[in-house]
């Protein structure tokens, strides 16, 4: 299942074969979690099978995937789950078409938060129709190849792959019930604002307070209306906003306030304000000298 945005049911832009891995992490100690991105025009798997669950979401073109003895087809917009252990392969659906897609290989446990039971969730169809999960799944790959926070794929992955699960396997929906949710969320939002340079993981917060991540993620979004990395972002950015008045640059206030770097700390100023640090720090400069 690579990259090649602008692709459509007609075909793949025609570029060089391409595949991408990048390596996400789910909180700051937390275990490793792959993301693929990537395009071919004509390469054909080897058959292969992986330990973790596949997901991928087809962006371009046309596969044919060999899978539990008979042959399936993805085209833009799909979602493909192929199941720990399944022996697959992957191809062209014709000669001339290539195909692009982004993967991630997510460990059965996160596809079982949030639903009853310790097993591993079963996909009857291996091809789903929803395109709302599936933009949200590729929007959310693109932002991590690209800049992948701990917190943030922490935040979203599993969030992600949850609903997923409830809305596709035979697994059976826990209840979004979390008694004392604002309390929780206030807990977990002190936490994230006393550590904001090195954030404890999603997973020891909710161990703490006796909750599973996905009860702590339901909770947090619930009462404050967003999920934990993107709280914790505007607050970084509240903060870079008093450093960059007293003077300090940019790259500095954005190791000062936990972000990655300053290209992290201009995307989420924007994103906040509307301009970026460096225009605002000038701005009030400006202000202060008149």
């Amino acid at each position: 299942m690579g990259d090649a945005d602008g692709g459509s049911a007609q075909g793949v832009p025609k570029v060089a074969e391409q595949a991408r891995w990048t390596r996400a992490r789910l909180g700051r100690c937390g275990p490793p979690l792959d993301l693929l991105t990537a395009h071919f025009e004509r390469h054909i798997y080897a058959p292969h099978a992986h330990a973790e669950f596949t997901i991928g979401v087809c962006v371009g073109g046309s596969e044919i995937i060999d899978y539990r003895g008979g042959h399936i087809r993805s085209g833009p917009g799909a979602i493909v789950v192929l199941a720990p252990g399944e022996m697959h392969t992957g191809g062209p659906a014709t000669p001339t078409e290539g195909y692009a897609y982004r993967a991630l290989y997510a460990d059965p446990s996160l596809l079982a938060e949030g639903t009853l039971g310790t097993g591993t969730p079963h996909f009857r169809d291996p091809v789903l129709d929803d395109p709302e999960l599936a933009a949200a799944l590729r929007q959310t790959h693109t932002d991590l190849a690209g800049c992948p926070d701990p917190l943030e794929a922490e935040s979203r992955l599993p969030w992600l792959l949850t609903a997923l699960s409830r809305r596709h396997s035979t697994a059976r929906r826990a209840t979004d019930h979390v008694p004392g949710a604002q309390g929780i969320s206030l807990v977990v939002r002190d936490r994230l604002a006393d550590e904001l340079t090195a954030p404890p993981s999603l997973a020891d917060l909710a161990a703490d307070l006796g909750l599973s991540r996905y009860q702590l993620l339901r909770a947090f979004r619930t009462t404050m209306g967003v999920p934990p990395y993107a709280w914790l972002a505007q607050y970084r950015v509240t903060r870079a906003r008093g450093l960059l008045e007293a003077g300090v640059r940019p790259a500095e206030a954005a190791a000062l306030v936990g972000f990655a770097d300053q290209a992290h700390l201009t995307r989420w100023f924007r994103r906040v304000l509307g301009v970026t640090p460096a225009a605002y720090r000038n701005s009030v400069q400006d202000a202060g000298r008149s």
